[in-house]
């Protein structure tokens, strides 16, 4: 049996497992909006087996309509991975044929998101002004402007609410302000784990694509790619990238990244961590390459992308890397290394990047049949394990573009 029947096989089997959505607990009613491991990231599941695995649409509108149904929170508090925004994500997943069901949803919805879209960037701007040290909240993938920026770019480019999104990363390059103290613009008072820890007094500097500086470089490149600039655009991305040979850690056996910076960091030139991460899309090596393979795209520098592209291809050959990824999720194991390998190789100068599909994809399958059973959801379970699946077994990019929400797309 060949490895993209076996990953269909599993496809299916994750697919029947995730039949019927859960209702979510009445104390925790914001669960079902939830992309990360709620109603919303596994639809996108059922839409694509849908398309790609001929699956009754039905199963997909349970879901969509169990993610949707009720209040949607756009709150302040609403970002791309919970609320208004990943159901306004989820609704732009549906084929042509079906999504006339969802006109009136989707167009609330997107009206919501504008709103949310503003204010939050005018919260942010007030921060930069008031020089305040930020929070993953006001910009990261999950919670921040840049998700949000994610889905403008995908469903409206041309919206204002985008373009002052896209000004805003660019002001959060440029560092915090002029009394020497020597920040990036990015640094954010808390530490790692959003609290308060003596090992990063005044908090940290975050370079994962999850929550630091890689997801906006994702978006300023991915925009730029499409034709979208703004004032300071370019030197924006060039600042990102120059960060990153600041802190790039040389082996035998490759580049690496630290995941974060604490101040003591910067004054001594180093990380305190001397040895090499996780190649996950979250926080190492396959989003940062990934990022900085798109900035040479939309920069038109074939040298940066040939550099981030052998980057990716040395990271993802080395055993020693690999041993660090112990589980099939999107966020940190190999469902997120193999799509975001898979949208690299197909945009790749290198043409190592597709000889390690075959490989990379074994290891997938294999920890998604063999490993602990995951829990549901599209982040680190099940959901999200099967659309990488998916991708294995069609070998075809998505239908329905549900990576986008990683930036890789």
């Amino acid at each position: 049996m060949t490895t993209t029947t076996t990953a269909a096989e599993t496809v299916l089997h994750t697919v029947r497992n995730l039949a019927e959505p859960t209702p979510a607990h009445p104390d925790e009613p914001w669960t079902l909006q939830s992309l990360a491991d709620g109603a919303a990231g596994t639809a996108l599941l059922h839409i694509e087996a849908a398309r790609r695995h001929a699956q009754p649409w039905r199963s997909a509108h349970h879901w969509i309509s169990a993610a949707v149904s009720g209040q949607v929170t756009a709150a302040d508090t609403a970002g791309l991975f919970l609320g208004a925004p990943a159901a306004g994500f989820l609704l732009s997943t549906p084929p042509a044929e079906y999504a006339r069901l969802y006109t009136w949803a989707r167009r609330t919805l997107h009206s919501h998101i504008v709103a949310l879209a503003h204010r939050r960037t005018d919260a942010a701007w007030a921060r930069i002004h008031c020089g305040d040290l930020a929070t993953f909240a006001e910009y990261d993938i999950f919670h921040g402007l840049t998700g949000i920026g994610a889905y403008l770019l995908r469903t409206s480019p041309d919206d204002g609410a985008l373009d002052r999104i896209l000004r805003y990363l660019v002001a959060l390059t440029r560092p915090l302000a002029s009394d020497g103290r020597g920040l990036p613009g990015w640094w954010v008072r808390h530490d790692p784990r959003r609290g308060h820890s003596p090992h990063f007094p005044g908090g940290h500097g975050n370079l994962g694509a999850a929550h630091g500086i890689t997801g906006p470089l994702l978006l300023l490149a991915q925009a730029l790619r499409r034709g979208i600039e703004v004032p300071g655009h370019r030197d924006a991305i060039w600042t990102i990238c120059d960060h990153f040979d600041t802190w790039r850690q040389d082996t035998a056996t490759g580049q690496w990244w630290p995941e974060h910076l604490s101040r003591l960091d910067l004054q001594r030139g180093r990380p305190y961590r001397g040895d090499g991460t996780r190649p996950s899309w979250c926080y190492g090596t396959t989003g940062i390459a990934r990022a900085g393979q798109l900035a040479g795209i939309a920069l038109r520098d074939t040298g940066l992308q040939t550099f981030y592209e052998a980057a990716l291809h040395r990271a993802l050959s080395d055993p020693a890397q690999l041993a660090h990824i112990t589980d099939a999720g999107l966020c940190h194991g190999w469902a997120g290394i193999y799509q975001t390998t898979t949208r690299a190789a197909a945009d790749a100068l290198d043409p190592r990047l597709r000889d390690l599909l075959p490989t990379l994809g074994a290891a997938l399958l294999d920890y998604a049949r063999l490993g602990p059973t995951p829990a549901p959801g599209f982040l680190n379970g099940a959901a999200g394990t099967g659309l990488a699946l998916s991708t294995l077994a069609t070998q075809q990019p998505p239908s329905t573009g549900w990576d986008a929400c990683l930036l890789i797309n």
